[in-house]
């Protein structure tokens, strides 16, 4: 399974009701309130307990030419940027492509081992998605999240294809995808379902 060509992808995982993170965030508890111990290890056990059964998944997460992430996905810190924060993901980030970091504060780009480049877009999520097309060539784009930020790219108009990672857990609180997006028609492309996760892929209709 491969990413087409062009094709503007948002890849997350939720809750059954809907929820990417649970309330209280901070950088012992990425997750905040997930039921777990805050780092995302219940939201994201089928990745890292199971990859073997979600290998395809897995393997299709970073198959696109340049990537999207918001700020609060990159990283704890807020407002300048006074720390040397380079992500979560260590010197050799998975993503082997340029990464555009939505941010309200400017940053000169950070190139990681790898081939991972960060880069710190202060004009919005139609500027980004320009730049990470542009970045990508022929290949697609992810926008990965958090769902804050994927919520600004469906409601702006700007996601080809959704791949939701459903776990059955509920939230209760936190960042909840579809907040502040108006009706969808989505076309159902494919579901598959694994011991700890249902993967959902729907195609955005105009």
């Amino acid at each position: 399974m491969t990413a087409r060509t062009g094709l503007v992808s948002c890849d997350i995982t939720i809750s059954a009701d809907g929820y990417a993170a649970g309330l209280h965030q901070s950088e012992e508890r990425p997750f905040g309130d997930d039921g777990g111990d805050g780092t995302g290890a219940r939201l994201h056990a089928w990745m890292f307990d199971t990859p073997e059964e979600n290998r395809a998944e897995i393997e299709l997460l970073n198959t696109a030419g340049a990537f999207v992430m918001g700020r609060n996905m990159f990283g704890p810190v807020r407002g300048a940027w006074d720390r040397p924060w380079n992500g979560w993901w260590g010197d050799d980030p998975p993503f082997h492509a340029p990464v555009f970091v939505l941010t309200h504060h400017a940053r000169a780009p950070r190139p990681m081992d790898g081939g991972t480049t960060y880069h710190f877009v202060t004009d919005g999520v139609t500027a980004a998605l320009t730049r990470a097309r542009e970045a990508a060539g022929d290949g697609g784009v992810t926008v990965l999240g958090g769902a804050t930020t994927v919520n600004q790219f469906l409601a702006a108009g700007l996601i080809d294809e959704l791949r939701l990672h459903l776990v059955p857990c509920t939230l209760g609180a936190g960042t909840r995808l579809f907040d502040g997006v108006p009706p969808l028609d989505l076309e159902q492309v494919r579901s598959r379902s694994a011991s700890l996760v249902t993967h959902l892929t729907y195609r955005v209709l105009p």
